[in-house]
């Protein structure tokens, strides 16, 4: 996956929607948690097993959610100037120091 090639291709869609005015940060992650609630959504009602076995509908449904949420993610990380993959290297590294055995 080539971040910076994704990242581009949100920013032409969001300027010939003339979106960027909706684009603050705030908004972005309040429609990144709107998104993240239509993924908790698909699993609501299912048992564990269940949601581990979805029908290729709602999998195709699971997929475009997190499809939107990491969209939304990629355009924050732009308007603040974070790098995605550094943060998240950064963070599995944190995680790996505070949870080693």
């Amino acid at each position: 996956m080539n971040i910076d090639q994704i990242t581009q291709r949100l920013h032409a869609i969001r300027d010939r929607n003339d979106w960027q005015r909706f684009h603050s940060p705030k908004n972005l992650a309040m429609a990144a948690s709107v998104e993240m609630a239509e993924l908790v959504e698909i699993f609501q009602w299912l048992g564990e097993d269940e949601s581990r076995q979805l029908s290729a509908d709602t999998l195709a449904h699971a997929g475009q959610e997190v499809g939107d949420i990491l969209m939304y993610l990629l355009l924050m990380c732009s308007e603040l100037g974070i790098d995605m993959e550094q943060a998240l290297l950064d963070k599995l590294a944190d995680n790996e120091r505070r949870f080693a055995r």
